[in-house]
């Protein structure tokens, strides 16, 4: 997911997924304080990253709600096009949910209130949770003994650049290429080894002034 408003959100030779390229684009300030709740970010994070199809039951183990609370949250995100019904598989029993495109982007004038500011809030608090619950695992399993010689598995840098509109836009379409040549071309075949990995990049303009003391 992207937040295009300054803000943007062992495998085995694995090749770049073949999918139709179609980006969702959120500009209505409505639909972005629609997205300003938890759980809705990680929806639409396990489905556009992902490209499957999930139930409700299925996205509300993984977030920590109920089934029936998910479903209502599902519902809001199809209300502003986030998401879309998907082909039933197997048990028809229960709706699944697919994203509603290949990309996802929020877009918000420049005099505009910044109610996307919430959602990079949600999504730096999903970053902490991902690498806490990581760093607590991590830490159980030295102490099982399993883990000793564990290499360090989380990355965080920062860098300041110097760019021109032509070059952000560059950069950007470079670093999207890149993530996407390492998407599985059957995401549901994960090669033996290999674990599931977060990645959150960010390209914030910074104005300020640097003191000349």
């Amino acid at each position: 997911m992207n937040e295009d408003n300054g803000v943007s959100t062992g495998l085995a030779s694995p090749k770049r997924r073949k999918r139709p390229e179609k980006t969702v684009e959120i500009t209505d300030p409505k639909a972005i304080r629609a997205l300003a709740h938890a759980a809705r970010l990680e929806v639409i994070s396990e489905l556009y990253s992902t490209q499957l199809s999930r139930t409700a039951t299925e996205l509300a183990a993984q977030t920590g709600l109920t089934p029936s609370a998910m479903s209502y949250h599902l519902r809001a995100l199809q209300k502003w096009g986030i998401v879309t019904a998907a082909d039933n598989e197997g048990d028809a029993r229960e709706r699944r949910w697919k994203a509603a495109g290949s990309d996802f982007t929020i877009k918000s004038g420049g005099n505009a209130p910044s109610p996307e500011i919430a959602v990079v809030e949600l999504e730096l608090d999903a970053f902490r949770r991902r690498a806490t619950a990581f760093t607590r695992a991590r830490g159980e399993r030295r102490q099982r003994g399993e883990a000793a010689n564990e290499a360090a598995a989380m990355v965080l840098s920062s860098d300041l650049l110097y760019l021109t509109p032509d070059q952000r836009t560059d950069l950007k379409a470079k670093f999207q290429d890149l993530i996407r040549s390492y998407e599985l071309e059957d995401p549901t075949r994960i090669p033996e080894g290999a674990v599931r990995i977060a990645t959150m990049w960010s390209m914030i303009p910074d104005d300020r002034t640097p003191s000349s003391s």
